[in-house]
């Protein structure tokens, strides 16, 4: 009997498939290891996230773009260079949480390297999320990583707080996901297929049910905005934000922002690229609402988790953005250019790796204030820090400023272009209100400036951290001015990533 399903390439799969050895293998290595061995758990880990950047690598010098598993999984410019983004993410996270996470017990005792293992396993999700190719894949990812992010929030199952988190976390996880299956199965009916490609042509030919395929695109809409945490599917991001342990937090808030923003990609720029329309305007209602209430809700919290949260809301509108800047066509704006629509979707792309890179030194610094049965999680737990440590002062002040977008920042750059992009669209008024946003914004960012530098310390004790952990903050900060400073590598190596990938 003849084999009907050829091999497929596993070559482009090769970090994956690294990765999900190398994680199982971490699992079993640790229930050998006694508690004062963790430490090898740890090591393994960011050897794993090594062997998967060696990897992706080669496949993003190459540039190519290759499809394998009947064209369910694509290695591209865009999925590599989100990979890279993704194992520098979880690296750092790992680098900041190993103190935090010893401290609090989720390496001990029952847990174990639980909480490595898991994270490394959330990540296979992310990258299978990032390099799909078809609606079934992307959300089997989806579905892998967010198992584990539920699994992650509730590791302390001693903390009350962190299992509620858990809890609301879940449950709205799964309405999501419930949103998201009921688009992808009417898209499925409509055009009859789950392949990106194949429904893209079924669009173009006109051939496929519009009225079913407009349903399904609202629940595939709403489904990517409660990844994305944006309004008015952002309930849960400022309770578990607050609720999770910090080193979980950041987990949340980081790498698999880079993932959500690869499948808004995939599904709206790629295979529902002929709606553009539609969704253009759907994008635009979550963007604004994202802008003005994630920035208006921040000024208020006197929780410093939470307001990131809400940071992190508002930040995700200037996403939204970009995204609706690089349509196919605009709606009374000037006709439609692909340099236009490559520099847009690539400037919110280099958007999001500086919200991540920006966010890992925000919620790492928290973790350094913290100690043994004391959390900094509130804005006065940061008073008089520069007397305390000026130069991690200095460090955090970069990073608030980067948030706010005040140059030198990396964040400045990264929102200049995608204003920059919509105003090219002709969305002048889009763009105005952004920045009055933006403005209103920057009070809660220079307020934590202003409580570190001019407020007198309520704890003179020093601050205690790793080495590694100091390094990799310090670096952190560096790298936000250096990229502020001279951002055309990484904005010019976005736009060529969108511009292989999608307009070619």
């Amino acid at each position: 009997m003849t084999n009907t399903f050829p091999t497929p390439n596993l070559i482009p799969a090769y970090a994956e498939i690294f990765l999900m050895i190398a994680a199982s293998a971490i699992l079993l290595i640790d229930m050998f290891l006694s508690e004062a061995k963790r430490a090898v758990t740890y090591r393994l880990a960011l050897m794993a996230l090594i062997g998967c950047a060696v990897f992706t690598a080669i496949d993003f010098a190459s540039g190519a773009t290759v499809y394998t598993f009947n064209n369910m999984y694509v290695s591209d410019p865009i999925a590599n260079l989100l990979k890279l983004f993704t194992y520098l993410a979880v690296g750092v996270t790992l680098i900041y949480s190993r103190q935090y996470a010893t401290d609090r017990g989720m390496l001990s005792g029952n847990l174990g390297g639980e909480f490595y293992v898991i994270a490394l396993f959330a990540m296979l999700g992310q990258m299978i999320m990032i390099s799909g190719n078809n609606m079934l894949s992307i959300y089997l990812g989806l579905e892998l990583m967010s198992l584990s992010l539920y699994a992650l929030v509730a590791l302390r199952r001693d903390h009350a707080i962190a299992t509620e988190a858990a809890m609301k976390y879940f449950i709205l996880g799964a309405l999501a996901s419930g949103f998201l299956l009921y688009g992808i199965s009417m898209i499925y009916g409509a055009t009859g297929s789950l392949d990106l490609s194949d429904i893209a042509r079924v669009i173009e030919s006109g051939t496929a049910n519009t009225n079913v395929l407009k349903f399904g695109l609202v629940f595939v809409v709403a489904g990517l905005a409660f990844k994305l945490g944006v309004v008015p599917f952002h309930m849960w991001v400022p309770d578990v934000y607050q609720g999770a342990p910090t080193a979980v937090t950041l987990l949340l808030g980081g790498a698999p922002k880079l993932a959500a923003f690869a499948i808004v990609v995939r599904l709206l720029a790629e295979g529902l690229r002929h709606m553009a329309l539609d969704w253009q305007l759907m994008l635009m209602v979550l963007a604004v609402m994202s802008l003005a209430i994630g920035n208006l809700t921040a000024i208020a919290q006197t929780n410093i988790k939470r307001m990131l949260a809400y940071s992190t809301i508002a930040q995700m509108g200037f996403v939204m953005l970009g995204m609706l800047a690089g349509v196919v066509a605009v709606a009374g704006g000037p006709p439609h250019n692909e340099s236009n629509m490559a520099a847009a979707y690539g400037g919110a792309m280099y958007y999001v790796i500086t919200y991540v890179l920006t966010t890992l030194g925000s919620f790492g610094l928290i973790m350094m204030l913290a100690r043994s049965g004391f959390e900094a999680e509130e804005l006065s737990d940061f008073k008089g820090l520069a007397k305390r440590s000026p130069w991690f002062a200095v460090v955090m002040t970069i990073l608030m400023f980067s948030l706010a977008g005040v140059p030198p920042a990396m964040g400045f750059i990264a929102k200049f272009a995608v204003l920059d992009a919509v105003v090219t669209t002709g969305q002048i008024w889009l763009a105005v209100l952004a920045v009055m946003f933006s403005l209103i914004g920057a009070f809660y960012y220079l307020r934590v400036v202003k409580v570190m530098w001019f407020d007198e310390a309520s704890d003179a004790s020093p601050i205690v951290a790793p080495l590694d952990m100091r390094v990799m903050m310090s670096i952190n900060g560096i790298a936000i001015v250096g990229l502020g400073l001279w951002p055309g590598a990484l904005l010019t190596t976005c736009i060529d990533a969108m511009s292989k990938s999608l307009v070619s």
